[in-house]
């Protein structure tokens, strides 16, 4: 991951900043930097979102096609991460830097999405055993600025928001073989219910308190940060420890509960973004992802 290397001055500035409530850049402790959310941005996708979280940028690209349902759920289609680190995100990420990263995360987005609640599955099935969507999901890195995780879970939810599937009739002829029958209507589509779609809440600890959307700076003065995934309605699907440093149960405890309550404001958020974009309709001016 991205890091930057800080003086033992710088450090202490910022750690006395932080017990104070007052981080570098003016934020309290429970405050976000400016989200930028943008969908529609890649055209020969299902679905697409970029989000743009302090100087971390990240593009998501949501692909359906068909496929066959899993042997262990065959009324059920299935979700598929993948993630690339743009070796101009970071120099750290020329060559294979970026592919342990990569797994690391995409290793996070499913345990984040392993709970059946999260995405109806069942609505993703054509016909059981044979067909189903497949809906294979791509993050791409574009620049590291701190938050990562964060600011993927973000574009993640967004693109998957944006997805159309289409709608498809099996046909059956007398010999009993079926036939698939893709609808030709753009408009004509299936679109993914998000409510429980969660969003990940990383909360830093610095000295005797806990951060969110740390930057560069803070991530280096962090020895330690719990990744919480929750929900709009503030339940948890994942949680996940990670930094050499450790963390007493008083603290995990108090993290949880600054994760619930932030977690329940970044959705609110989210959704009131990706719900006003969409009632723009084609008035809406894009800027795109070359923009």
């Amino acid at each position: 991951m991205a890091s930057v290397v800080l003086s033992k001055a710088e450090k202490l500035y910022i750690v006395h900043g932080v017990q104070e409530d007052l981080r570098v850049d003016g934020r309290g402790c429970e405050d976000y930097r400016c989200v930028e959310v943008e969908t529609d941005v890649v055209s020969n996708t299902s679905g697409s979102a970029r989000v743009k979280l302090g100087h971390t940028d990240i593009l998501v690209g949501v692909k359906a096609e068909m496929g066959m349902p899993k042997l262990e759920k065959p009324d059920e289609g299935y979700l598929e991460f993948f993630v690339d680190c743009s070796a101009n995100a970071t120099p750290e990420f020329e060559g294979r830097g970026g592919e342990e990263l990569g797994s690391e995360i995409a290793s996070t987005l499913y345990s984040v999405f392993s709970s059946e609640s999260t995405v109806d599955l069942k609505s993703l099935c054509i016909n059981p055993r044979e067909h189903c969507w497949v809906l294979y999901v791509d993050v791409l890195l574009l620049e590291c600025g701190g938050n990562l995780f964060d600011a993927i879970s973000i574009a993640v939810k967004a693109a998957l928001f944006n997805t159309r599937i289409p709608k498809v009739r099996v046909l059956e002829d007398e010999e009993g073989s079926k036939e698939i029958e893709l609808s030709d209507d753009p408009y004509d589509c299936i679109r993914l219910n998000v409510d429980n779609v969660p969003c990940i809440v990383t909360l830093s600890k610095i000295g005797y308190r806990h951060v969110v959307d740390a930057t560069l700076q803070e991530e280096a003065c962090c020895l330690a940060s719990l990744l919480i995934s929750v929900t709009s309605n503030g339940a948890f699907t994942s949680m996940k420890k990670v930094g050499k440093g450790s963390l007493d149960p008083e603290s995990i405890f108090e993290m949880m509960e600054t994760g619930k309550r932030v977690g329940k404001s970044l959705h609110i958020a989210l959704q009131k973004v990706l719900d006003e974009e969409e009632s723009l309709g084609t008035s809406r001016q894009k800027v795109g992802f070359l923009g």
